[in-house]
Parts: C-alpha cells; sequence; structure tokens
C-alpha cells in the first residue's frame, strides 16, 4: 500500500448538499503489514444499524471545518486522540441515501488498542488490505433504480466483516489510488432495486 499514491489526487467535491458529515479512513501497519480500521455500527441506530463503516459522522456548528467533524468523532467513537492522526489524502465526497454529503480523509493512526463508544459502536475491526484485496473476497452488483440511474455496489467479505454501501465505495477509490488493485470492470450480477441485500 502506498500512501503517496493519494497526494496527487484531487478530490471531486459535492457543492450544495443540504447536510453533511465527515470521516476518518484510519491505516496502520500491524506486523509490517498494512491494515484498515472500521468500526461496526451498533445494533440500535436508526440509520445503517450493523453496517461496517469509518469513524465519523455529522458536521456541527461547532466544527471548524469537516476535517475538525472527522477528527472529533474519531475521538467520541474510538477513543483516536484528535492529535494522533496524521492526514494523507482526502477521497472524492460520496452521497449517501439517506441524503448526507460525506467528505472522507485518509489517516496513519498508531496500531494500538482503541474503546469502542458502546451507544454508537459495537465492535471495532481491523482487516488487513491483503485480505481486502483479494479476488476471492470481493464481488459486486448493479441495482437497477430508474429514478436515479442504475447503481453499483462493491462487497468486501473478510472474515466475518462485509464491508459495502458508501463505505465500500470509498474504500474502492483508497484501495485504487494505492494499490495494483482495480475493481472489476464487469459486476456479477445485475438485481432490481427491491432486491434482498446480501449481507
Amino acid at each position: 500500500m502506498e500512501l503517496s499514491g493519494l497526494a496527487g489526487h484531487e478530490p471531486l467535491t459535492v457543492a450544495d448538499a443540504e447536510r453533511w458529515a465527515s470521516v476518518l479512513a484510519p491505516v496502520v501497519e500491524r506486523e509490517g503489514e498494512p491494515a484498515i480500521l472500521f468500526i461496526k455500527r451498533a445494533e440500535h441506530l436508526g440509520s445503517h444499524p450493523g453496517q461496517m463503516a469509518f469513524p465519523g459522522g455529522g458536521h456541527e456548528p461547532f466544527d471548524p471545518d469537516l476535517l475538525d467533524t472527522a477528527r472529533r468523532e474519531a475521538f467520541e467513537e474510538i477513543g483516536l486522540d484528535q492529535s494522533e492522526p496524521s492526514i494523507v489524502g482526502q477521497l472524492d465526497d460520496t452521497t449517501t441515501t439517506s441524503g448526507y454529503a460525506i467528505r472522507p480523509f485518509v489517516a496513519q493512526v498508531p496500531d494500538r488498542a482503541y474503546e469502542p463508544d458502546e451507544r454508537e459502536v459495537a465492535e471495532i475491526a481491523t482487516l488487513p488490505v491483503a485480505d481486502l484485496i483479494d479476488p476471492t473476497n470481493y464481488e459486486s452488483e448493479r441495482r437497477e433504480r430508474p429514478e436515479v440511474g442504475d447503481v453499483r455496489i462493491h462487497y468486501f467479505h473478510v472474515g466475518d466483516y462485509t464491508v459495502w454501501g458508501a463505505t465500500g465505495r470509498m474504500l474502492v477509490q483508497l484501495l485504487e489510488l494505492t494499490t495494483d488493485w482495480r475493481a472489476p470492470e464487469s459486476v456479477d450480477r445485475v438485481v432490481p432495486a427491491e432486491a434482498e441485500f446480501p449481507v
């Protein structure tokens, strides 16, 4: 994983979002190999319960900017001190079905024990990059949504965890910018919008 690949990336930004959020994609080095830290959202949350995500959350009026939002939320959710992340780049803004525009920041963070905030986080998972780019752990589908156009959904299966949704889209770009992995041009299946999700 070459994080220097992020240096020349000019992120695409959303100009007119109704609601903003930001996340931190934390990269650690574990036993000499890169890994990415994710949270598993608590099951009782009203939005995206049980899903894998990067630490982060909604922008508040008292946050100076979206990077401060990501730092604050990472501290609240996993106990990452705001002085610990070393920001190495920014990914494209992404929008969600819940009406948010999310700004993702990529950071190197210490490989240490982190403490999940049980009100929001069920678990913290550190997934090796080598497993995330393993072709046997990846699949994708295209959902036919006439009102907004077809949508491609990416799934990364590592052990008991599946990264998908908005986080999956961000992860695709992060891996394509920093590794030799590329999402296959063709999808594994095409499904109607109302089809059940395979997770």
